[in-house]
């Protein structure tokens, strides 16, 4: 399926120079002068490779269709995760580094979606949005307006999001897990 250049979003898998690329981050870019594009950061899948391309909106790119199965986390091993199938209840190992960043949201039994190109794992997606625990946030500072300040906190699995000054260390909050940012509060 093509898609054009700027509804491009992390987490797709991409064709690209006849390789499988997923997008790692997006930045939207208008310049004064020119047409707006998108500036990706993609990791290929197969070799692990890393590039930026700019994809102009008249551009397109082929978004690659693969077999999703459903998994559970179930522990970490050395440098490599371990899932096992919610069907068949068989466990494949897979190397930390294909979920990246996304990975410090793990937590035990977890459900996961792994997406599989010819049979064979090539990226494990997380839910979109997780609950976590502040452990560490800065004390709000005096005179700081509370629409649009934001303060540094630290989540129990050690990953720092910005929050709004209200949230104290031990709230459970909302938090988007490829963008990294506060979501909200768990009510």
């Amino acid at each position: 399926m093509k898609i054009s250049g700027v509804d491009i979003r992390p987490g797709n898998i991409l064709e690209y120079e006849k390789g499988i690329w997923k997008v790692a981050k997006i930045q939207h870019t208008q310049p004064g002068k020119g047409g707006a594009y998108m500036q990706v950061e993609m990791k290929n899948l197969i070799d692990g490779r890393k590039t930026n391309v700019r994809f102009r909106s008249a551009d397109t790119v082929e978004k690659v269709r693969l077999d999703t199965k459903d998994f559970q986390y179930l522990y970490a091993e050395d440098e490599a995760l371990v899932f096992m199938d919610k069907d068949t209840f068989e466990q494949i190992t897979l190397p930390t580094d294909l979920l990246g960043d996304a990975a410090a949201f793990l937590e035990d039994g977890m459900d996961v979606t792994l997406e599989l190109h010819d049979e064979k794992p090539i990226s494990v997606a997380l839910p979109e949005q997780v609950e976590a625990t502040i452990v560490e946030a800065d004390a709000v500072v005096k005179g700081q307006t509370a629409s649009s300040s934001y303060k540094p906190a630290v989540l129990e699995n050690g990953v720092r999001v910005m929050v709004p000054p209200h949230i104290e260390s031990g709230t459970r909050i909302v938090v988007d897990v490829y963008e990294r940012t506060y979501v909200g509060k768990v009510s």
